[in-house]
């Protein structure tokens, strides 16, 4: 399984009226767990689009535990809990500063070629890069 974590710090135009997180932020919060996670492992987002491939969300899931708040550091575990193939998973916990768990969520995204739509493989540069973290 591969695991990253970003951090995050809650901007006020973040929040909403009650002062808390506005639950559609959770999904970009995702998004840039997603993305960081590819860098970290030595592929950026910008390269995969480059060659042709693209990643829409094909399901999302989110459970809300507890409030995050303005000027809250976040931090934002992404792992992908199985290896690739057309389809890939991520899971995602959102805890603060004390190591509280304020939300769970889950992504499926599906690789497409950007000219054909159709759904491909993943490329076998970020396979090769995954493939070390699925070994048993």
């Amino acid at each position: 399984m591969y695991s990253h974590e970003v951090q995050i710090r809650v901007r006020y135009a973040d929040t909403d009226q009650m002062g808390y997180v506005y639950y559609g932020n959770y999904a970009a919060y995702y998004e840039v767990a997603r993305v960081e996670s590819f860098r970290h492992l030595g592929y950026a987002y910008r390269q995969l689009e480059e060659a042709g491939i693209m990643m829409p969300v094909l399901e999302l899931k989110s459970k809300y535990i507890l409030p995050a708040k303005y000027d809250d550091l976040l931090t934002i575990k992404v792992s992908i809990p199985e290896f690739p193939k057309v389809k890939i998973k991520y899971l995602y916990q959102v805890l603060n500063e004390e190591g509280k768990l304020l939300n769970e969520g889950e992504t499926t995204l599906v690789f497409i070629n950007m000219k054909s739509g159709k759904p491909v493989r993943m490329p076998e540069v970020m396979g090769h890069l995954l493939l070390p973290f699925f070994k048993e």
